[in-house]
């Protein structure tokens, strides 16, 4: 499901002043054009960790290779899978 043209995906939260960016499952990290890794169904890539659901650290890290790897200002995405190697 492709997000509408010119729907706000980004907010900032009114108290803690928070960035939170929404990610629909099915657009594409990085530069949002069409490549083998999409954003992935929440239900099919996160686990529980303390009655939280997370992103699984397989899906992250191949979604911050995709990204970092697509869009030349997301550089960084690569270096924190490296790290996180």
């Amino acid at each position: 499901m492709a997000t509408p043209p010119g729907a706000e995906r980004t907010f900032r939260d009114a108290e803690s002043r928070v960035r939170i960016e929404i990610l629909i499952s099915g657009d594409y990290p990085g530069d949002g054009k069409p490549k083998a890794v999409a954003f992935p169904d929440p239900a099919a890539a996160t686990i529980d960790v303390d009655g939280l659901r997370v992103l699984s650290l397989p899906a992250m890290l191949e979604l911050q290779q995709a990204s970092g790897m697509s869009a030349a200002h997301r550089l960084r995405d690569l270096a924190d899978v490296q790290e996180t190697i």
